[in-house]
């Protein structure tokens, strides 16, 4: 298979990039490196177009001659939408309409979307199911449900085999600790690998569902060569509710560090809960998460530990 990754040098994309090479499989990466890192394709046999999704020639290019198209490019936060509305939804919207049509005038036969769990926004529903009607709170869950939504048409209008995959707060080794939008998991372990306290906005009992970014990446290479998912859209969650002051505790427990978290008041756009069910990804895919918040924090502390902070 020839794939394209868009957002390739990002956190979850360099994680595919290297398990699609693992596999066997021709990689081209497409990305401008807004809030990608060049270092994380170091030394990787892949092709790279260097581009911006806004830009449809830039876009046409590199999906030209690929078989499948993983797109993860975006501007993947909620504060950051918030803050500057029209970016995010150029960024999100447009770069996939743009992605849509050129794996459709290329010829690509399947194109797997990284959609967020943001779009259920108010929905006070647990756990969150397919079925659960989209309440966006935030821009950036707005664009992520365009995309969606485009995914479904391109599906049903060109019989484009688009694939839409709800993620539920990916973590794992490799994620930007030091990004004014950095996650949670990254921040927490570099503030008390130096001595320092984690911050938390709002009373921390506000719950995700940490997913590790290892089963994420199993779940798009399965959705990229899976048949009759075409027009699907899923969430990809590992299941389980985790406070936030929970995971600081973990963390703080990885490191045998005092904890005395820094509270600040809660930001505008955040949900209150959040937890998936993935019934469908295992039922169409074959999904099987396999990593416990536990275990996946402990090797993303033993993997932060390997690098200066």
């Amino acid at each position: 298979m020839r794939a394209l990754v868009t957002g390739g040098a990002g956190f979850i994309g360099h994680h595919l990039v290297r398990r699609l090479l693992a596999d066997g499989h021709e990689v081209r990466v497409l990305d401008n490196f807004a809030t990608g890192n060049r270092g994380r394709l170091e030394g990787l046999d892949v092709q790279l177009v260097e581009g911006d999704l806004r830009s449809y020639e830039r876009v046409h290019t590199a999906v030209r001659g690929c078989d499948a198209v993983f797109h993860l490019g975006a501007l993947p936060s909620v504060p950051r939408s918030v803050q500057d509305p029209l970016t995010t939804n150029a960024v999100c919207v447009d770069g996939t309409l743009n992605v849509l049509l050129a794996a459709r005038d290329e010829g690509a036969s399947r194109v797997v979307f990284a959609s967020s769990s943001s779009v259920y926004g108010a929905n006070p529903a647990i756990p969150k199911s397919e079925a659960d009607q989209p309440l966006p709170l935030s821009p950036y869950a707005v664009a992520k449900l365009a995309g969606e939504q485009y995914c479904r048409a391109f599906h049903a209008v060109y019989g484009l085999e688009a694939v839409a995959l709800r993620l539920f707060n990916v973590f794992g080794p490799g994620q930007d600790p030091h990004s004014q939008y950095a996650a949670v998991v990254p921040r927490f372990i570099t503030a008390m690998q130096r001595g320092q306290q984690p911050t938390i906005f709002g009373d921390g009992e506000q719950t995700r569902d940490f997913t590790f970014v290892a089963d994420v990446v199993d779940a798009f290479v399965l959705a990229g060569t899976v048949d009759g998912v075409g027009g699907a859209v899923m969430n990809l969650a590992h299941g389980r509710e985790t406070s936030v002051i929970e995971l600081a505790r973990l963390v703080a427990g990885l490191l045998d560090v005092s904890f005395e978290p820094d509270m600040q008041p809660g930001r505008a756009g955040e949900v209150r809960r959040s937890a998936g069910a993935s019934t469908l990804a295992r039922t169409l895919l074959g999904w099987n998460p396999v990593w416990t918040v536990e275990a996946a924090l402990a090797e993303c502390v033993a993997a932060s530990s390997a690098v200066p902070v």
